[in-house]
């Protein structure tokens, strides 16, 4: 069966290639995919290639399909895992497959990737658990579930002390506590905000931080002051940009000076984490979330704060399969609304150029719909690009939908939208 994919074959070096897949086996599945959402982690792929610890050094020979951020159907399933999974039915994939070099699909992999019309899946994905059923109503969304599970992933993996001077700890965010996010106005971000007002554990005083104006304007419009309160939640947006050091404005947004005792850093910027080390509250836990490219990445730490005031650190890398579970049931019961975050469409054919420019591009997640071709565009701004019936009643579907992408809209664009 042949296939077109957007392959990577060196140092900024992407292609839209169309190759032969090899014949399915019978401890593999062949699985069609509808969506995949574009990620920073590609752009660093893009940039780093053979020097990405996920990337082969043999691409110049055999290049791996980007893109790890995929939903779609299963096409056909061999005889292993007849009785495990059925053909027709949607699924997504949980990157972290297990392998111990740390390869995973969307970095590794000749015919595994999210920016694929067709994918052979190998029996380990499956013998991880990584092929994980999804019955939302959207496929975009089910594109959406890798990164919301990284999020729900760092949330899990926060830890406290059960009480002072007690060794067990008490996993997850502080429920009641005070929270900060650092850096918070992109799409990763985004979903933090969404998870914090309305995940099972919730803080009592949430602070947001950025530093440009228009996308704290972002976040305060998808994620109301009023909503917040709604939940219980005190909700604080702070710019950052005029601020030598954040540190003591930002502490005094808790009662007495207090702190915070969850603290998440989502851009991997020195003075973010030194300055976050300083907000913390006495057992307060800071999550390191953004992944630098910068092998040396350091910051200061305050080792007396960690002495006398039982601070502690960690990182989280994605999520696992029971975080993407959980990320799935959010998504599936509309407890989280991942809509707000995709901002961008696009065809197959624009997957190249687009990774590109990811980090100079604005606003949220880019949804690839790897069976058409067409450029990427702002879904608010669907009229900018042409003046046709297609247009205007995608429009239409866009602005009865609080100008939000919807399944609907979806379902209409893979009805009309011109095939790659």
């Amino acid at each position: 069966m042949k296939t077109k994919a957007v392959r990577l074959h060196g140092k900024e070096d992407l292609r839209l290639d169309e190759f032969e897949l090899p014949e399915m086996k019978d401890d593999e599945i062949l699985v069609e995919v509808v969506t995949d959402s574009l990620c920073m982690s590609s752009f660093k792929a893009l940039t780093q290639a053979e020097n990405h610890k996920k990337v082969p050094e043999n691409i110049s020979t055999n290049p791996i399909i980007l893109g790890h951020e995929f939903c779609g159907v299963i096409k056909k399933v061999g005889k292993k895992w007849e009785q495990q999974y059925t053909e027709g039915d949607k699924f997504v994939i949980q990157p972290n497959i297990g392998t111990k070099n740390g390869y995973a699909p969307g970095y590794s992999f000749e015919y595994v990737g999210g920016d694929s019309i067709y994918a052979v899946l190998f029996s380990q994905i499956m013998e991880n658990g990584s092929l994980l059923k999804y019955n939302g109503d959207s496929f975009f969304e089910g594109s959406l579930v890798e990164p919301l599970s990284c999020v729900v992933g760092a949330f899990n993996a926060q830890y406290h002390h059960k009480k002072m001077y007690c060794y067990e700890h008490v996993m997850g965010i502080k429920e009641g506590g005070n929270m900060a996010i650092l850096g918070a106005t992109g799409p990763m971000g985004f979903l933090a905000i969404d998870l914090a007002l309305h995940g099972p554990k919730k803080p009592d005083v949430l602070v947001v931080t950025g530093r440009t104006e228009s996308k704290i304007d972002m976040a305060r419009k998808l994620y109301t002051v009023e909503e917040a309160k709604k939940q219980g939640i005190e909700l604080i947006y702070v710019n950052t940009r005029d601020m030598d050091d954040f540190s003591i404005p930002l502490r005094k947004c808790t009662k007495d000076d207090y702190g915070f005792d969850d603290v998440f850093v989502f851009a991997p910027v020195q003075e973010m984490v030194t300055q976050g080390e300083k907000i913390l509250a006495f057992d307060g836990c800071l999550n390191f979330f953004s992944g630098p490219s910068d092998t040396e990445f350091s910051s200061t730490v305050n080792f007396y704060n960690v002495h006398y005031n039982s601070t502690h650190f960690i990182g989280t890398s994605g999520g696992n399969t029971e975080d993407m579970k959980q990320a799935i049931q959010y998504i599936e019961t509309g407890v989280i609304h991942v809509a707000k975050i995709a901002t961008h469409i696009l065809g197959l054919d624009g997957v190249a150029e687009t990774t590109k420019a990811l980090p100079k591009l604005t606003g949220g997640k880019k949804v690839v719909y790897t069976h058409k071709k067409f450029p990427c565009v702002e879904v608010d701004k669907l009229g900018e690009i042409s003046e046709n019936e297609f247009i205007e009643n995608l429009e239409k579907i866009v602005e009865k939908h609080d100008h939000l992408w919807s399944a609907e809209a979806e379902a209409y664009f893979l009805e009309n939208a011109p095939n790659i």
